[in-house]
Formats: structure tokens, C-alpha cells, sequence
């Protein structure tokens, strides 16, 4: 298990985050710790790096304040489990499908390997998706294979273990100068539509300890205002986060800030939308109803008080 401990004032109340990759989906908490706006809460947050699934058993069992995951967190709510997600980063998937240079578009899949990070994970269901719109049945076209990290499948990629599989920075920008091929942008597909980055707290959360998760809230929010309106100051804070140079850093901002949602809520049209997709891809056959997933209502408070307080983002 990795850490990335964020030291505060020492009576600042310790929150442990169960996240699944220290990636851009996290940047809007990373820039609150950063610029001070958790500080401010009184909070000193701790990301935990987890499993989607050890993530959702943990904070069901107590051993985290909240997670930030996606799909499965969907799904589990959708069988019973007594969770919420209560703020949204991303609601694009962050990835991008690579294939070898000879491979000319997603038909020219027909007959070959594709790699995923593994059989049942979200991004399955999304190449699933793509090959269907592009008429390929995903069980007798093509071939598909769990390979592992986003690391592995470039390499098994290069390698030429397998024909294509989903990218994610910066492995998209390294694929793009090896001569790979990108056949599809899922941040610019509309039809493609999942969860990332989010908050999501256990139910009882709310009427246990309703000022804990306002004050987190407020500080991802605020985390969030300042990754959309300040693209120099964003920059290096992204670097630092992936270990990357800041030169690439921006190449990824501007990749991803089209998936990043306006103020951590989407609309109902597209918690709609979101829940039937996660729904039909998961085989959930139970209805997809947006208020048993999603409570919006803290953060549009908390977003209207900042509005009243001519709250900004300071660079």
C-alpha cells in the first residue's frame, strides 16, 4: 500500500482517502491540500492507494473516511451497499485506445488481441462498448485479455503480445511517439460516459458527522475551481503528483479538462445517462434510480455559499 501523507497544523483532524491511482482523477484534492484550502477545514488528508474493491470494503468497514472510485462503487450501491457519491471530478473515462500502426481504425480489430487491466474491470465494458458501435461483437471478433497496469499492457503492447489496449497518461503521449496508433479519444465520445474522481462516503455519514463531510466537500470544490481557471498553477501540482515533467504535465491538462465536471455535480439528464450505461455494461438488472447513487445536495449548498462569498480561485 502506498501513501501520500499531506502534513497540517497539528490540530488539524487526520482523514484517510482510499484512492485507486495517484493520476489527474485526484488532482482536484491534491491542488486543495497544496493550496492550503483543506488547511483552512481544519483537515489533514491522507490518500491511501487501494483497489477499487478493497477500497469500497473499507470504507464499509470503517477503516477509511471516503473513496474515490467509480464504476464498482455503482454497482455495489446498486446490489445494497449503504454508500453515496456526493461529489464528481470526472465524468469522461480517461482513456485512450492505441493499437499497432497497421491497424487503421477500431473494424481493423477484427481478429486480434486487445488488452485490458482486467476481465470484469470497467474498461472492458467500455471497449466492449466501442467495438459494438463500430460492429464488432466483442465475444467472436476479437479476443480479450486482462494484461494488468497501464504500464504492462504499453509494454505488452510494444512488444506486440497484444494488437491494442486502453492508454492512460502518459503512456497515450509515449504510444503517440513510438508510432502506435490512436483509434479512439474516449474523453471526446459522448456515448462513453464514467464516473472518476469521485467522493463517495457511507450513507449514515450524513447524519453522523454532516459538518466532516461539508468541510471536505468545500475543499475538493474549491480544488476544483482552481484546476478549471488556472491552467500555470495546475500544471506543476500535476507534474509533482505523477512524476512527471511539466511539460507533459500540460499536454494532460488540456487532454482531461474536457471530462472534468463544472462544480463536482452532474445534471440529471446525465446521472441518468451514467447509471444506464454503468447498469448495462455491469448486467445490473436492477433499475437505475439516480437518487438511491447520487446526493448532490451539500455541494450545490456549498457551491451557492461560495457564489454569495465572491469566493476565487487566487493563482
Amino acid at each position: 500500500v502506498f501513501l501520500a501523507s499531506f502534513a497540517t497544523a497539528s490540530e488539524a483532524r487526520k482523514i484517510h482517502m482510499a484512492v485507486a491511482t495517484f493520476s489527474q482523477s485526484v488532482l482536484p484534492m491534491v491542488v486543495a491540500q497544496e493550496k492550503g484550502y483543506f488547511r483552512e477545514e481544519d483537515l489533514e488528508v491522507e490518500l491511501i492507494l487501494m483497489t477499487a474493491s478493497v477500497a469500497n470494503m473499507a470504507l464499509l468497514g470503517g477503516n477509511v473516511d471516503f473513496i474515490s472510485s467509480g464504476p464498482s462503487v455503482v454497482g455495489a450501491i446498486a446490489r445494497g451497499a449503504p454508500l453515496k457519491f456526493v461529489f464528481l471530478c470526472f465524468n469522461r473515462p480517461m482513456h485512450w485506445l492505441y493499437a499497432k500502426p497497421e491497424i487503421k481504425d477500431v473494424k481493423g480489430l477484427k481478429g486480434k488481441k486487445i488488452g485490458v487491466s482486467a476481465i470484469g474491470a470497467s474498461t472492458q465494458f467500455l471497449v466492449q462498448e466501442i467495438l459494438k458501435r463500430h460492429g464488432l461483437d466483442s465475444a467472436r471478433d476479437v479476443t480479450i485479455l486482462g494484461v494488468g497496469t497501464t504500464a504492462n499492457r504499453y509494454a505488452a503492447l510494444q512488444s506486440g503480445t497484444i494488437d491494442a489496449t486502453n492508454l492512460t497518461p502518459p503512456f497515450n503521449f509515449r504510444a503517440q511517439e513510438s508510432g502506435l496508433r490512436e483509434l479512439v479519444a474516449f474523453v471526446k465520445e459522448d456515448y462513453l460516459t464514467e464516473p472518476a474522481g469521485a467522493i463517495v462516503v457511507r450513507e449514515n455519514l450524513f447524519q453522523s458527522d454532516p459538518l466532516l463531510m461539508e468541510k471536505f466537500i468545500r475543499g475538493t470544490l474549491k480544488g476544483l475551481l482552481y484546476v478549471r481557471q488556472n491552467r500555470a498553477g495546475t500544471t506543476p501540482i500535476l507534474a509533482r503528483l505523477m512524476k512527471i515533467q511539466e511539460e507533459m504535465a500540460a499536454k494532460i491538462y488540456d487532454l482531461v479538462l474536457p471530462g472534468l465536471t463544472m462544480d463536482g455535480t452532474i445534471n440529471a439528464e446525465l446521472q441518468k445517462k451514467v447509471l444506464e450505461f454503468v447498469f448495462k455494461v455491469q448486467g445490473i438488472k436492477e433499475p437505475a434510480v439516480a437518487e438511491k447513487i447520487y446526493d448532490f445536495a451539500p455541494v450545490r449548498k456549498i457551491r451557492v455559499d461560495l457564489d454569495a462569498r465572491k469566493w476565487k480561485p487566487l493563482p
